[in-house]
C-alpha cells in the first residue's frame, strides 16, 4: 500500500486572520478577555456556547473569547453566541 503524503489535521486548527472580524478587549469576572467577532461563514464545525449550552452550527455568526494574559492556548478560546456573551452577567454562566 503506497504511503499517504496528505498532512493530517490538527485537532485545532489555528484562527485564519484573513476569516476574522472585529477584535476587543474586554472585562469580565476580574480578568481581561480577547473578544473577536466571527462571521460564521469560514465555520465548519459545530460549538456548544458556554453561556446557554446550545450548539453554535456551522455557518452561523458568533463570537471566541480567551483570556488576554498570554498564557493560553487553543484550548481557552471558546465559541459563544454573541447575544450569550453580551448577557454573560445577567445569566448563571460563571456564578
Amino acid at each position: 500500500m503506497p504511503r499517504s503524503n496528505r498532512r493530517r489535521r490538527d485537532e485545532h486548527r489555528p484562527l485564519r486572520m484573513g476569516a476574522m472580524g472585529s477584535q476587543t478587549t474586554q472585562s469580565w469576572m476580574g480578568r481581561s478577555w480577547v473578544v473577536r467577532q466571527l462571521s460564521g461563514h469560514s465555520s465548519t464545525r459545530s460549538y456548544t456556547c458556554p453561556g446557554c449550552t446550545h450548539e453554535i452550527a456551522p455557518g452561523t455568526p458568533h463570537v471566541v473569547v480567551w483570556p488576554d494574559d498570554g498564557l493560553g492556548g487553543v484550548d481557552d478560546r471558546r465559541h459563544w453566541h454573541g447575544k450569550c456573551w453580551k448577557a454573560r452577567d445577567h445569566g448563571r454562566y460563571g456564578r
